[in-house]
């Protein structure tokens, strides 16, 4: 089993910024990568963010050039730096990943841009 525990999620202003942090514990062993997703109102869950153990990132075309991700692996946590934010990007955040075949998810942070 592994638990994942988002954090950092807020209220801001159009063009501001927001670190989101999930925390990995439990079986964390066989983790190869840990990723965001996010899922706006209306919407379906969608692909944001992805980092591999080899330090590799992918990134969904809509945050290219705005949103970094990053692992701090003796913490066991990923982060999700989010610049230039957009109303667009309000959505529930969640951290994801995959151990020993199976899928788990975090609780969610929630992320509103508004002015």
């Amino acid at each position: 089993q592994v638990q994942l525990v988002e954090s950092g999620g807020g209220l801001v202003q159009p063009g501001g910024s927001l670190r989101l942090s999930c925390v990995a514990s439990g079986s964390i062993g066989s983790i190869n990568s840990m990723g965001w997703y996010r899922q706006g109102p209306g919407n379906q869950r969608q692909f944001a963010a992805r980092m591999y153990n080899s330090g590799s990132a992918m990134y969904a075309d809509f945050v290219k050039g705005r949103f970094t991700v990053s692992r701090d692996n003796a913490k066991n946590t990923v982060y999700l730096q989010m610049n230039s934010l957009k109303s667009e990007d309000t959505a529930v955040y969640y951290c994801h990943t995959m151990a020993d075949g199976r899928s788990y998810w975090g609780q969610g942070t929630q992320v509103t841009v508004s002015s």
